[in-house]
């Protein structure tokens, strides 16, 4: 099976005078939704809270934060979607793939893959903070 990942690239919104100056700053924001395998979201919920949220700070990404769907909503039960933070896309590359290659990771994820497969689908999501957004 194939793991998908979509990435899409958005443009700071330019209606408004201080949109160049917010663009020029260049930080970024990801937004990312995995969907599990059914049964399997607390499997990987403890990866992130056990590994990766280590791991992510280590190659210089910062955490925003996680969150689950409310019962009753889409994607509960088996939906994490967090965002983080980078300093520019060229950082943000450079830290997925040193993470990626990290020996830590790769054994964390051997280790809560031995029962099988937890992710089914990866979305993540590039963003830039508007000039209006209190987060930048």
């Amino acid at each position: 099976m194939v793991r998908m990942t979509r990435t899409q690239f958005v443009a700071l919104a330019a209606m408004l005078p201080a949109a160049a100056d917010a663009q020029a700053k260049g930080k970024v924001f990801e937004l990312r939704t995995y969907t599990t395998v059914s049964g399997r979201l607390p499997n990987l919920l403890a990866r992130f809270q056990n590994h990766t949220v280590k791991l992510f700070e280590k190659h210089g990404m910062t955490n925003i934060g996680y969150w689950t769907p409310v019962e009753g909503q889409s994607g509960a039960g088996n939906t994490l979607v967090y965002m983080l933070a980078h300093d520019s896309v060229e950082a943000q590359k450079k830290s997925f793939d040193a993470f990626r290659a990290d020996p830590e990771w790769i054994k964390a994820r051997t280790e809560s893959e031995k029962d099988g497969k937890i992710v089914d689908k990866v979305v993540s999501v590039t963003l830039q903070a508007t000039a209006f957004s209190k987060l930048k």
